[in-house]
């Protein structure tokens, strides 16, 4: 690859050398699923990382219908948390999908959940309990041998090198980028509740499967530090809702190159705790 990097620029200028990477902008689409319900979440007990919980029948029926609501966006990557509510969620979503069905995941354990310490496998009227002992609200609150929102957040920016350098290679097999406001533009011709919202004129698609507070802290992270845009009429304080199981949130994300590695330029939201996909799973209970 360096030998036909090297080939690549024989013959040119210095000066159009080093601009280049700093004029190259590539667009992509990050769709974010969290994973279908399990026994604990049923019974609001806190899972974290230590346990490792499968799908209930309601988790699959939910994975099912992600996977139908998603099915027709040519995912080219698939990155799921290791843990196996997350992993089974994404192969039903994979499963289902027109283009991608077989398509090898990547199993990313930076993407698991938050881990709550002493207080996984406890319901979680305990969390808030210690939180209130603590003198703490309990969205903040690290019980002992938990990890802190910030670790948390260093796991998703550690996730997020991960994502743009294989985006990146992604992106020489998926024809030209999209002009930047191409997604913006079709946005604001075509409002409404799609599946598709916010990818017209792309041509590469992430989808990640993780978990509700891990999610919670990658969505305030893109938002809050990387100055991420909301949708119209969108409020912060909407960002920071629980995410719903298999609720779907998506962004659109803009790389430029340079010589130390891709570089975030732009950042959109598009929609965050989607569930339209769960309404006649509701109806039906």
């Amino acid at each position: 690859m360096t030998q036909g990097a090297t080939s690549y620029h024989r013959g040119r200028t210095n000066r159009e050398v080093s601009r280049e990477p700093l004029l190259r902008m590539f667009t992509f689409s990050l769709t974010l699923v969290r994973h279908g319900e399990t026994r604990y979440n049923r019974e609001k007990l806190l899972q974290g990382q230590g346990v490792d919980t499968p799908l209930s029948e309601t988790g699959a029926q939910q994975g099912e219908a992600a996977g139908r609501y998603l099915k027709d966006i040519t995912f080219n990557r698939v990155f799921a948390s290791n843990l196996q509510r997350a992993v089974q969620t994404a192969e039903i979503i994979v499963r289902n999908n027109t283009h991608c069905s077989g398509m090898e995941m990547v199993l990313e354990p930076l993407l698991r959940e938050r881990g709550f310490g002493v207080a996984e496998g406890r319901p979680k009227e305990d969390l808030k309990n210690m939180a209130n002992a603590a003198g703490q609200s309990c969205g903040d609150y690290t019980p002992p041998g938990g990890e802190t929102l910030d670790q948390v957040k260093l796991r998703f920016k550690k996730f997020l090198k991960v994502l743009f350098k294989q985006m990146l290679e992604e992106r020489g097999s998926s024809g030209p980028d999209a002009p930047a406001g191409a997604s913006a533009a079709a946005s604001a011709i075509a409002p409404g509740s799609s599946a598709d919202d916010g990818l017209r004129g792309l041509s590469v698609h992430a989808l990640v499967v993780s978990h509700g507070a891990y999610i919670r802290v990658a969505v305030r992270h893109l938002v809050e530090d990387l100055k991420c845009s909301l949708p119209p009429g969108v409020k912060m304080s909407q960002l920071s809702a629980p995410c719903p199981n298999t609720g779907i949130s998506r962004f659109v994300l803009t790389l430029s190159r340079s010589e130390s590695g891709p570089v975030l330029s732009a950042a959109r939201c598009v929609f965050t705790n989607r569930k339209d996909h769960l309404e006649n799973l509701t109806a039906a209970e």
